[in-house]
């Protein structure tokens, strides 16, 4: 299908939504926000069409000025400069079109489950862990978004064997989604007497929420075990049996929840952190299916890719994915994420049109 083909079809498909909103009142509830959903999402590639359109019928009306001899000078000069405007303006325009009409990532407009686990470099590893969980926990203020602890490990000195939490909002994964890797941090430990730098590390994984219909769960291939919460939670967690571990026989995956006091509670924030696993299981195989095409692995959640260098000594975060360094070490761990996100999001743009063309 050819791109105009293409444009054809979707100014085609906005007029008849245009049409079936206006009856609004024969519609089922469901059914109107569906259409409504589609309704909005077409909208700025409408507007773009309709920019594009425009600019060249103004170029074609400036290329017909400056061509007439019965122009005045002044009038041919004004159409001259109007007209090279527009073609430096065009292809930017075009390009804004191309991104709009990329495939969305289904998952974008998903909340997302946070996985931060402290990898090599022992308590200073833990350390580092509570230190990205807590980056993450600001980030989701600032940007407006609900932050809710699901699970945490302590270690004795303040760290984080691992910690989970689930994070909702507009558009979370969309802008979280490039943060799952391996993430390295260089610095001197507060136990370390001769002020020898450390290089430590955490891993980072960032799932897609999965909802009931995206993810099939047969009760049968699952192993349910309850047991004695170990961790901190006061005399009534340890004295029932409120802990949950639930093993999902086909994967082999294994989740366990042990925060709350009520066994029912354990169980739902386990099947929501294992529907979430499964769900970027199969998101990775397909993932996998396409990576013989693909020229970059920005996108592709590698677990053990190392991703990212936090440098306390020069105060610094560089990504290694985009090649950017940020000399503002402390303000990113408070929580300012955005401009390592645009970077990444703009880089993923421009591979995935590169792999259109």
């Amino acid at each position: 299908m050819s791109m105009d083909d293409k444009l054809q079809r979707v100014m085609g498909r906005y007029a008849e939504l245009s049409e079936l909103l206006a009856g609004a009142e024969a519609l089922p509830p469901a059914e109107f926000a569906r259409l409504s959903k589609e309704y909005a999402d077409l909208s700025p590639v409408v507007d773009a069409i309709g920019q594009i359109q425009r600019a060249k019928t103004e170029v074609a009306e400036m290329e017909v000025l400056v061509a007439d001899g019965d122009t005045d000078a002044e009038m041919r000069d004004l159409a001259r400069e109007e007209l090279l405007a527009l073609k430096r303006r065009l292809p930017e325009l075009q390009e804004r079109l191309q991104l709009l009409l990329l495939p969305k990532d289904a998952a974008d407009e998903k909340n997302a489950i946070l996985e931060v686990r402290a990898g090599t470099g022992g308590e200073e590893a833990a350390l580092f862990a509570a230190d990205l969980f807590r980056m993450y926990q600001r980030y989701a203020e600032l940007r407006g978004w609900r932050f809710e602890v699901m699970s945490i490990s302590e270690t004795g000195i303040g760290g984080f064997k691992e910690a989970t939490a689930g994070i909702a909002g507009q558009g979370v994964f969309a802008r979280l989604k490039f943060e799952s890797g391996v993430h390295r941090v260089q610095r001197v430990p507060e136990t370390e007497a001769s002020g020898r730098i450390h290089t430590s590390a955490a891993t980072v994984a960032v799932l897609p929420e999965a909802e009931d219909v995206d993810v099939q769960i047969d009760e049968k291939d699952l192993r349910i075990d309850v047991f004695r919460s170990s961790g901190p939670g006061g005399q009534s967690v340890n004295t029932t049996d409120s802990a949950v571990r639930i093993t999902h026989i086909p994967t082999g995956i294994v989740v366990s929840q042990q925060d709350e006091k009520s066994q029912h509670k354990n169980r739902a924030k386990a099947m929501k952190i294992l529907r979430a696993r499964l769900y970027d299981l199969e998101r990775s195989r397909v993932a996998a299916e396409r990576a013989a095409h693909r020229k970059s692995q920005v996108g592709s959640g590698d677990r053990s890719e190392r991703i990212r260098t936090y440098n306390f000594p020069q105060t610094r975060v560089t990504d290694h994915r985009v090649n950017l360094t940020l000399h503002k070490l402390d303000r990113v761990l408070n929580g300012e994420l955005d401009e390592l996100a645009d970077a990444l999001i703009a880089d993923d743009q421009a591979n995935r049109l590169a792999e259109a063309v």
